[in-house]
């Protein structure tokens, strides 16, 4: 049980992969917040099943592929529709990719990787952020991944996507801190998801060997930090990468 409550009264939320996961443990936190959320989400069928499981009006599902830039700004344009805007951003969205090394990596696979884990964060930041400005409120919260910190081995397409989202976060952090708007990101280790299924047990193995704290981070654990950095609390850090990897972190 969360012991921490974080008020989103009154504020808009979009979360992208937001029906399944990290997304929907953040989205859970927020709704509890008593923010309203649009999940953004490729899987329209689950977003829609997601969503009706909470309070009427307070979720809403919105149909996106983050890869391509049309349907992100369609989704922007229904989120306007149905919410009025947005006060916060989760860019949550992401695939793990193939277990691979660099000479024998699908080519296909690494550009939908790219595509998905570092265009789509950039497609949906670009989309938004210029009603953050106009309002002079905002909050960006980009999941990054320890892997973008310290490359995994066999999984290159996943560790320099997320390598580009920190790089991304510190970017456009400072291209807006002049105004009321904060953009970070967090760099957890891995999480039991379904992610999982995309991956190897080899690799799977390898990410908790490398973890001191000997276990996995929970998907609740990533949504109260991600929380504490999407609420107006947070008025003066931007531009960081959250450590979120039980000790692994060298940096």
């Amino acid at each position: 049980m969360a012991r921490n409550h974080y008020d989103f009264t009154n504020q808009r939320a979009i979360v992208t992969g937001g029906a399944q996961g990290i997304g929907r443990a953040i989205v859970d936190r927020l709704v509890a917040g008593s923010a309203k959320v649009a999940i953004w989400d490729m899987d329209a069928s689950l977003a829609e099943t997601v969503a009706s499981q909470y309070p009427e009006g307070k979720v809403v599902p919105i149909q996106v592929n983050v890869s391509d830039l049309d349907s992100v700004n369609s989704a922007w344009d229904s989120t306007k529709e149905k919410l009025g805007g947005a006060e916060v951003l989760v860019n949550s969205a992401g695939i793990a990719g193939d277990t691979a090394t660099v000479e024998n990596y699908d080519l296909a696979l690494w550009k939908k990787t790219l595509d998905i884990n570092l265009t789509g964060t950039f497609y949906v930041c670009r989309a938004v952020i210029t009603g953050m400005r106009q309002q002079n409120y905002g909050r960006i919260v980009n999941i990054a991944s320890i892997a973008g910190k310290e490359g995994n081995p066999n999984a290159s397409a996943y560790s320099a996507s997320k390598a580009g989202v920190i790089a991304l976060t510190k970017s456009l952090g400072k291209e807006t801190a002049d105004l009321n708007i904060s953009v970070n990101c967090i760099t957890p280790a891995a999480a039991r998801t379904r992610i999982f299924e995309q991956i190897s047990e080899e690799h799977i193995q390898y990410m908790l060997s490398k973890i001191p704290r000997g276990r996995f981070v929970q998907v609740e654990e990533i949504a109260a930090m991600v929380c504490w950095i999407a609420s107006e609390e947070n008025s003066f850090t931007t531009g960081a990468a959250f450590d979120l990897s039980g000790g692994r972190a060298t940096y």
